[in-house]
């Protein structure tokens, strides 16, 4: 049975949901200031498999895993991964808030993706969303105004990346569980990050494994808390609290690492962000497609 509505609790969830996302990015800064970005994956990988264990026995143990959608996990979680990938490489060239703002364009390449792929309708708000978002890239990039930073395009490439994944997890929460997609995700990506991490292994410190832990952690409580909050409030409610992680981006950014952000960023992720909100017309995100993204 669904929990019934509460906005206090929905915003209780987004704030631990939001504080998660800001976490996970400091300790992406961290262990990427040491470590490789694929050992961070790898570790991050077989970290959050552990995690996750208590939650797989609880659901039915290993049985309760298997999939009769093996090449569809597969296919997933290699665009998954060369997302997150990009998305940790980026955290270590551009500042924090101009990395959140162009990753909340993956909703809009997800649309798109939808369109062509799930059969979904391109309705006028998505059109005009989908216009919003290019826009506000084009602002914040300003290519011929300025030279392009290799960090946008990355970034703006993980955000491609999330939104294809996000389509195919749209697909396979018709037939498997939120744990059992997670539960691949964390195999999938241990193995296919195993050769590579290995390749540039170095022993972490003792002092970076606090924040290796904390961004195993947090890339898993990020979320699933958003997922309960999505269980109290429907996705119009959640969205624009989300939203708040641009604005907080730019603060940790600032306190934390002394980044300043123009107007022509705070413009660009304005234009995003209210793409976004025409984009939330169409039927809400469930729970099973956050917590799996």
């Amino acid at each position: 049975m669904a929990p019934a509505p509460s906005i206090p609790k929905a915003a209780f969830w987004m704030a631990l949901s939001i504080s998660s996302f800001l976490a996970m990015s400091v300790a992406g800064r961290a262990t990427t200031a040491e470590l490789n970005v694929f050992q961070v994956l790898e570790l991050r990988s077989v970290i959050g498999f552990f995690i996750l264990l208590p939650l797989v026995l609880a659901g039915g143990g290993f049985a309760a895993m298997r999939t009769q959608r093996p090449l569809a996990h597969l296919a997933r979680n290699v665009v998954h991964y060369s997302g997150q990938a990009a998305w940790l490489y980026a955290l270590t060239l551009i500042p924090l808030a101009v990395l959140i703002s162009i990753e909340f364009t993956t909703p809009i390449w997800t649309a798109i993706l939808a369109v062509t792929f799930l059969g979904e309708r391109l309705s006028r708000p998505k059109l005009a969303a989908v216009v919003l978002g290019l826009v506000g890239v084009v602002v914040i990039v300003r290519p011929g105004v300025d030279a392009v930073d290799p960090g946008h395009l990355v970034v703006l490439g993980a955000a491609v990346c999330f939104g294809i994944s996000l389509v195919l997890v749209k697909s396979l929460t018709r037939t498997d569980s939120v744990v059992r997609i997670i539960f691949w995700m964390l195999i999938i990506q241990s193995v296919l990050g195993l050769i590579p991490a290995l390749y540039v292994w170095r022993t972490p410190s003792l002092e970076l494994w606090p924040w290796i832990l904390l961004i195993a952690f947090t890339g898993m409580s990020s979320h699933f808390c958003m997922a309960r909050a999505l269980t109290y409030a429907d996705a119009t409610v959640i969205s624009p609290m989300d939203f708040l992680r641009v604005p907080l981006s730019a603060l940790v950014g600032w306190l934390l690492y002394h980044e300043q952000i123009d107007a022509f960023t705070a413009g660009g992720a304005l234009l995003i962000l209210m793409g976004n909100l025409l984009n939330l017309q169409r039927k809400p995100v469930q729970p099973a497609e956050v917590a799996a993204s």
